[in-house]
């Protein structure tokens, strides 16, 4: 639906530059959501798959053995949306200490985002209020250093800011003036405690947070951690177990054009379609991989329990590395008080058995991959999730 009040325009000044930046229109949406039809259908396969997947979580051995990796999937697929290079594989060796692959800086930015994704949820956790003050503190720790840090952390800008081209001129998109960012930013709080179904929060939230692009930087990452703060914080998902930014990379371009659709002429029910599939796919997603991953977990521990005297320690290096399945020879040592000799003849069984890989080829400071279950973690982004 096309709405003729869904936002208006403001001059402002960019530079040397003046423009019209567009001021969004408090939510929800006026007239309201004709939520009919194929907008019906899938917000209704979404909840369901949702269900689905907080369901499956609670009905697995440890659900808290995925957080660790679902967690920083998401933070790397969030972070590449907007141009960052580095892997899951790298994000895990930089956390051992150890050089990446790819340039330090864009693995100490995920990394960043993984600390402001588990500081968000620990405050909802404590009872804090999901508010404008914590969204602050989590782009504070998002943009604490490198590149970012000089773009006021965990503030609203003071100063326009554009989406797409070279000048605010030519830009794709205009966001509210500075003057307006704190009334609109108001609004939007006010809303994420509306009694407004969660998914559908969670989806107009989103457009309306990167509509007004509160901050100078930063504002797709704390967009996209938005949407998990709300699911979790509306009780929909008990863990953050869903990385529905896989889906948005692989599906960027109507990403971007569904988003403008709303700035454009107020079309939600367009954009809510969309995110429903979104979040539908990738609880659909997550849910097949946590079961590959336990079974995976099944698998190789009934090859461990075959190997005799070996068995006892291997199985211990298994779990160790279910926890964190990137390792070196001392961190499961120390994890698993077994001896360092003992350590390195079970990790030699477990690459026999195809289990783990060493990845580093040195002599010495050895990493180990538990390479099927980061397999098993990553085996539905090889291809676009379909519609």
């Amino acid at each position: 639906m096309k709405r003729p009040d869904f936002g208006r325009y403001a001059m402002s000044v960019a530079g040397s530059e003046e423009v019209r930046a567009f001021v969004p229109a408090p939510l929800p949406p006026v007239p309201p959501l004709e939520l009919i039809g194929p907008v019906r259908a899938a917000l209704d396969q979404a909840l369901l798959a949702l269900g689905r997947l907080d369901g499956a979580a609670a009905a697995l051995p440890d659900a808290h053995l995925l957080l660790y990796t679902y967690v920083r999937k998401e933070a790397v697929l969030s972070s590449q949306i907007e141009g960052t290079q580095s892997t899951l594989d790298d994000l895990l060796t930089h956390e051992l200490g150890e050089a990446p692959g790819v340039p330090v800086e864009d693995v100490a930015e995920v990394s960043r985002y993984v600390e402001a994704m588990n500081h968000g949820l620990r405050r909802l956790q404590a009872n804090f209020p999901l508010s404008n003050r914590l969204l602050r503190e989590m782009h504070e720790i998002l943009l604490a250093d490198g590149r970012g840090a000089e773009k006021t952390p965990g503030e609203f800008r003071r100063s326009q800011n554009w989406i797409g081209g070279s000048r605010p001129g030519n830009a794709a998109f205009v966001p509210p003036p500075p003057q307006d960012v704190d009334s609109c930013m108001g609004d939007l709080e006010r809303f994420l405690h509306s009694d407004t179904p969660p998914l559908v929060k969670a989806a107009l939230a989103h457009v309306q947070f990167e509509t007004i692009h509160p901050f100078l930087d930063g504002n797709g990452r704390i967009g996209r951690l938005l949407i998990t703060l709300l699911l979790c914080h509306d009780r929909v998902l008990r863990e953050p177990l869903l990385y529905s930014s896989l889906y948005l990379k692989q599906h960027r371009q109507q990403y971007y054009a569904e988003l403008n659709a709303v700035r454009e002429s107020g079309d939600f029910e367009r954009w809510l379609e969309f995110f429903a599939t979104a979040i539908r796919v990738s609880a659909e997603q997550a849910t097949m991989t946590g079961q590959r991953i336990f079974t995976v977990f099944r698998e190789d521990r009934i090859q461990l329990r075959a190997l005799g005297r070996q068995a006892p320690a291997a199985l211990l290096i298994q779990e160790a590395l279910q926890s964190k399945p990137l390792a070196t020879i001392a961190a499961l040592a120390k994890s698993t008080k077994l001896t360092t000799p003992t350590v390195t003849q079970a990790l030699r069984a477990l690459e026999q058995l195809n289990i783990v890989r060493e990845t580093t080829g040195r002599a010495r400071g050895r990493i180990f991959s538990y390479v099927r279950y980061l397999d098993a973690l990553n085996s539905e982004a090889v291809a676009p999730a379909q519609i």
